[in-house]
């Protein structure tokens, strides 16, 4: 299956001869750490509010059996436990750091039993198909190397009935707010990254891959290609992000 849009390109450092996939593993394993405390000072805490509205998405389903792809730290995971009560959640993620970290986190809050998290790819995801009540993916999609094939393997998973919740960066069109917004995001970001994770880079990479990712009505007419049915996007924070449905 071949790329098809121009932010499965999108790498963090294009001088390198690794593959996107590589290298995006390669990068949250450095700023695994600290990432947590970054990903809270760059939204000043308003990510957890995100969060909790995308979960809410999907109250009146009650999954029970939930996988949440690219679960890094788990933070996701640990809220979907609070907000759901599911039976199981499963994450998998590319970058065995920040599972490590993920690991721990589960771990202090006594949820071994509740939640698992793994090493995995989102284009290859090793579980039977019709298997998992619901999918989560949060801030993960920009980093697929092949959007289709990741969405495409959500969908193979899913059961019939289930749904995907996708939490995403997305670029403020208000004007006034996106020029704010297109500073702190050239600018902003990548300085706080550099001071404290060390790493410039992997934020300035945050930007590139927001600014090539195919956001809005585009997205949900991939969802819509691909067979996900009751597809919506609901914009958050005058759309610094949005939350993307869409059931099998």
């Amino acid at each position: 299956m071949q790329n098809l849009y121009n932010h499965d390109t999108v790498v963090p450092n294009k001088d390198s001869n690794l593959a996107k996939k590589e290298q995006v593993a390669q990068m949250f394993n450095n700023i695994a750490p600290t990432y947590d405390k970054v990903n809270r000072l760059l939204s000043v805490g308003i990510d957890i509010g995100w969060r909790k509205k995308a979960i809410k998405e999907l109250e009146a389903l009650k999954p029970q059996l939930l996988l949440d792809v690219a679960t890094g730290t788990a933070d996701m995971a640990l809220l979907i436990h609070n907000q759901l009560k599911c039976k199981e959640i499963i994450g998998v993620d590319i970058s065995n750091e920040m599972l490590s970290v993920g690991r721990k986190k589960i771990k202090e809050a006594n949820l071994e039993e509740k939640i698992k998290i793994f090493n995995g790819d989102s284009e290859h995801l090793e579980f039977n198909s019709n298997t998992f009540d619901a999918v989560t993916v949060t801030f993960g999609v920009r980093n697929f190397e092949n959007l289709n094939k990741g969405l495409t393997e959500i969908y193979r998973v899913l059961q019939p009935g289930g749904k995907l919740v996708v939490l995403e960066f997305s670029k403020p069109k208000t004007f006034g707010f996106k020029q704010i917004y297109s500073f702190y995001m050239n600018v902003f970001a990548p300085k706080v990254g550099s001071l404290f994770a060390n790493n410039k880079e992997a934020y300035a990479y945050l930007n590139k891959s927001v600014k090539a990712f195919p956001e809005g009505k585009e997205f949900i007419n991939i969802l819509n290609e691909i067979g996900f049915t009751q597809t919506y996007f609901k914009k958050l924070s005058l759309g610094i992000c949005t939350i993307y449905c869409g059931s099998k």
